[in-house]
C-alpha cells in the first residue's frame, strides 16, 4: 500500500476515534431484516428466496430454467451440510442464511485482500497488516501535525493488534479470510462481540474511568457548543440513559450495561426462517432435510423461470 494510501486509511481511523459527531449516532447493532418482501407463502416465495440466497443471486435465479435452478440447489445443500453426513439441520441452515445475508463483508475483503496479505501466501500476519497500515507512520513519526495525531496512533495500533489477535481463532498471528472479515467485521460475528463492546466502552469512556456516565453518553451522540440549547431528542436520550441504560441505577453505565444496550437481545430472523423452511419441506418429520426433501420442495427455497410464472397466476387469480 503506498504512503497516500497508508495516510488516508489512518485518516478514517483516527477519524473515527477522535471526532465528535455533531448529528444523532445510533451504537445499537441488530441484525438486519432477510428481505423487504413480505413472508407470504400462500402468494410467494419470494421472501424465503432472498432469505435463502440474498437478494442479488435471487434475482440471478429468477433467471434459470427449473433444471439449473434444481441443479445449483443440489450444489448449495452439499455446501450447507458443513459434517458431511447428508443430513441438513436448522443450525446448518441458520449459518448459511446468516452467511449468505454477509455477503457485503465477503465482497468487501475480497476487494482489499491484495492490499494487505503482501507476501501472496493467502493469509495476512499482523506484521503485514500493520505495515500496510501504519508502515509510513512507523517510518516517519515526524509527519504527525500535532501531538493529537500522534496519541490517536498510538492507541489505534494496540487497539488494532487486540482486535486482530481476537480474531486471529487458530493463535498463528495470521488471518485467513473468515479471521479478516471477523478483524474488519466484528460486529458479524459472535465471537466478537466481547471486542466491540470493550471499543465502545473506550470511545465514549472520555475520563477513563470504566464506566460511562449521563453525559458522556450524550457527548458521544451530540456535540454543541458551550452554554447552547440541547434538541428536544438529546432531553428524551437522558431519558432514556435513566430509564433503560443505567439497569442498576447508580449514575453510569458498565460493560454488562453497555452490552445490553448495544447488542439487545433481537429476533433472530435467521433462526426463524431456517426452522422455517425446515419445518414446510421435512417430509419424514425427523426435524432434519436430505437433499431430497429439499430439491423435492425446491421452489420454496429457490426460484425460476417456472416459479415466476406460477406466482404471476396465482396473483392474477387472486385478482380476478
Amino acid at each position: 500500500m503506498d504512503a497516500l494510501r497508508t495516510v488516508c486509511v489512518f485518516s478514517l481511523f483516527w477519524t473515527a476515534v477522535v471526532a465528535k459527531p455533531t448529528l444523532r449516532r445510533d451504537r445499537v447493532i441488530l441484525d438486519p431484516e432477510l428481505s423487504e418482501r413480505r413472508h407470504e407463502d400462500n402468494h410467494s416465495f419470494k421472501f424465503d428466496h432472498e432469505a435463502f440466497l440474498g437478494k442479488e443471486e435471487a434475482r440471478t435465479f429468477d433467471q434459470l430454467s427449473p433444471e439449473e435452478s434444481r441443479d445449483r440447489l443440489g450444489k448449495i445443500v452439499d455446501r450447507i451440510d458443513g459434517d458431511g453426513d447428508g443430513y441438513i439441520t436448522t443450525d446448518e441452515l441458520r449459518t448459511w442464511i446468516k452467511r449468505v445475508q454477509k455477503r457485503y463483508v465477503y465482497e468487501n475483503v475480497a476487494k482489499v485482500w491484495s492490499d494487505y496479505d503482501l507476501n501472496k501466501d493467502d493469509k495476512i500476519s499482523w506484521d503485514e497488516y500493520k505495515q500496510a497500515t501504519y508502515g509510513y507512520y512507523l517510518a516517519n513519526p515526524e509527519e504527525f501535525e500535532d501531538a493529537s495525531d500522534q496519541f490517536s496512533f498510538k492507541k489505534m495500533l494496540p487497539r488494532d493488534e487486540r482486535r486482530f489477535k481476537a480474531a486471529d481463532r487458530d493463535g498463528d498471528l495470521a488471518a485467513e479470510r473468515e479471521e479478516f472479515m471477523a478483524f474488519l467485521h466484528p460486529e458479524e460475528f459472535d465471537h466478537m462481540k466481547d471486542i466491540v463492546v470493550l471499543e465502545t466502552m473506550e470511545d465514549i469512556d472520555k475520563n477513563g474511568d470504566g464506566h460511562v456516565d449521563e453525559d458522556e453518553y450524550i457527548a458521544d451522540m451530540f456535540a454543541h457548543e458551550e452554554g447552547g440549547p440541547e434538541p428536544d431528542w438529546v432531553k428524551t436520550e437522558r431519558d432514556q440513559f435513566s430509564d433503560f441504560r443505567d439497569l442498576n441505577k447508580d449514575g453510569k453505565m458498565d460493560v454488562d450495561e453497555i452490552r445490553h444496550w448495544i447488542l439487545p437481545q433481537d429476533y433472530d430472523h435467521a433462526q426463524a426462517e431456517a426452522r422455517h423452511l425446515l419445518h414446510e419441506s421435512d417430509i419424514d418429520k425427523d426435524q432434519m432435510l436430505t437433499k431430497d426433501e429439499i430439491l423435492e420442495n425446491w421452489n420454496m427455497f429457490v426460484g425460476s423461470q417456472a416459479t415466476n410464472y406460477g406466482e404471476d397466476l396465482m396473483k392474477t387469480h387472486d385478482e380476478l
